[in-house]
Formats: structure tokens, C-alpha cells, sequence
């Protein structure tokens, strides 16, 4: 297995430029920040970006946790692929990256100036200056249960790779917890408050009754209790409240709706 290396000081656009790397040199997989990525999948791992302090975050990214470090040896043990990438703010952090996952040695290092120019290289640093933002690329659809909670963006690049023609690829902008910009909680009173009022405005619903939250790490399950309008078709009106919910919620505050049941108590005359 042919070992790369990307390497670039933090919020110069490594994670931005790795997709387009790996693409131009048909390098199989990444690793980026505990995340082991293949093409537009995330095939195992952490992402760093979701631990809540920077010394937690670097310790994802060189693989301290020996779960964390077999499960990514496991997975590339059995996929045998041909190249990798790792990406590394420093010669010395990919050189621990490799040794952590018992890789040989690292074939071929590329430095961000070699492949950004330094107005690009700039604009990033701006974005992650300004903005707190970070890069990975994978599409925001295979993140999304590990970062509820999180604003999370989707831009699309072109691809080519040798020889094969054309391809979309998608990236996900976030910000994570341990940002100097600081983070953002909603409290319960307030989800209480957004689930009850969208409900409320369901034609059909004549009151919302009781409202349960459950907190998860990866979201939320929700329980609502509705008084439904005489006449009213029972279940499509259910899967309506379900629906428009789970989308508003998810919406508005980016957390992840893992369950909603709708139980209807009464029928208002």
C-alpha cells in the first residue's frame, strides 16, 4: 500500500483540497481527523471536530483511543487498498498517524503550498479566522447522526479522476465545539415551545396536549400527545404532525429527530 501524506499548518484547506487530491493521483482512501474515508463514504472512525476541547480533538486525530485506532487498522486490513492519504498539520503528526496505524512509512509527502496558491490558502485562513469553519470531506447525509446539533453546510465539487470521467462530489462546512467562537445550546423549554407551536398550526389538531423530549447524544426522540378536530382523518392527520415536525425541528435547530410518536387522546366535537 502506497502511502501519501498531505501536510499544511491548520485552516490553510487541506480537508478542502483532499478530495481533489486523491482524485487527481487515484488514492483509495482518507484519513482525515479519526474519520477513514472512501470516496463519498465514511467508512469508520471519529471525527476530531466532534470532541469538545482542541487536546481531545488532536488526541482523536493520532489515534490515543485503542478502539478508535483498531477499528480503523481493522477496516483497512480487510479492504487492502492500494493508496492512502493521511492529512496532518505537521511532518511529525502524520509520521505518528502512520506509526499509530502500523503503516511502514510514508511514501510521498505533499505540502498545501504545492497544490493552493496563497490567495487560496489565505481565504481559507479568513473563513476559519472569521467564521470558526471547518471542512471534511464527506457529504453532510453520512455526518449528520454524529453531529446533531450542528450547523452543518453542503457544498459540491467536480472530480476527475485518471482515465474516468467526471464526477460530483459533495464536502460538509462545520463549525466544531471546541472553536474559539464558542458553541450554542437550545434548551428543552425552547424545543418544547418549537414542537408545540408547528403542531399547533397542523390543520386538524384542536390541542396539543403533552410534549416529552429525550436527549441522545445523536438526537432526540419526541413524544406528543394531540387532541385531534371531529372528522378529522386520524392517521394521515398523525403522519402529517410527524413529518412537518421532524423537518422544522431538524430545520431550525439542526438536531437530529431519532424518533416521534403522535398518540391521539381525544377527538374535540
Amino acid at each position: 500500500m502506497k502511502v501519501y501524506a498531505l501536510v499544511g499548518t491548520s485552516g490553510t484547506g487541506k480537508s478542502y483540497r483532499a478530495m481533489t487530491l486523491a482524485s487527481s493521483k487515484d488514492i483509495e482512501f482518507i484519513i482525515d481527523d479519526g474519520l477513514l474515508i472512501h470516496g463519498s463514504k465514511r467508512l469508520g472512525g471519529k471525527s476530531a471536530k466532534r470532541e469538545k476541547t482542541k487536546i481531545a480533538a488532536v488526541k482523536r486525530a493520532l489515534f490515543f483511543d485503542e478502539d478508535h485506532r483498531e477499528e480503523i487498522k481493522g477496516i483497512i486490513a480487510k479492504a487492502n487498498p492500494r493508496s492512502i492519504l493521511l492529512i496532518g498539520t505537521s511532518d511529525g503528526m502524520v509520521e505518528k498517524i502512520a506509526a499509530a496505524l502500523d503503516f511502514k512509512g510514508i511514501d510521498e509527502i505533499i505540502y498545501i503550498d504545492d497544490i493552493a496558491s496563497k490567495e487560496e490558502i489565505n481565504m481559507a485562513r479568513e473563513e476559519r479566522m472569521k467564521h470558526g469553519k471547518h471542512v471534511i470531506p464527506v457529504p453532510t447525509l453520512e455526518l449528520k447522526r454524529d453531529f446533531s446539533g450542528y450547523f452543518l453546510d453542503t457544498f459540491k465539487v467536480l472530480l476527475q479522476r485518471r482515465g474516468k470521467e467526471i464526477e460530483m462530489a459533495e464536502k460538509t462546512v462545520m463549525r466544531p465545539s471546541f472553536s474559539y467562537m464558542g458553541k450554542y445550546t437550545i434548551a428543552n423549554k425552547a424545543l418544547v415551545q418549537i414542537i408545540s407551536h408547528v403542531t399547533a398550526d397542523i390543520e386538524g389538531v384542536y390541542k396539543v396536549n403533552r410534549i416529552k423530549i429525550t436527549k441522545y447524544r445523536q438526537g432526540v426522540a419526541i413524544d406528543v400527545d394531540v387532541t385531534l378536530d371531529y372528522g378529522i382523518h386520524v392517521v394521515e392527520t398523525s403522519r402529517t404532525i410527524q413529518t412537518k415536525v421532524k423537518d422544522d425541528m431538524e430545520q431550525m435547530t439542526r438536531i437530529n429527530v431519532l424518533s416521534f410518536n403522535v398518540v391521539v387522546k381525544a377527538v374535540h366535537h
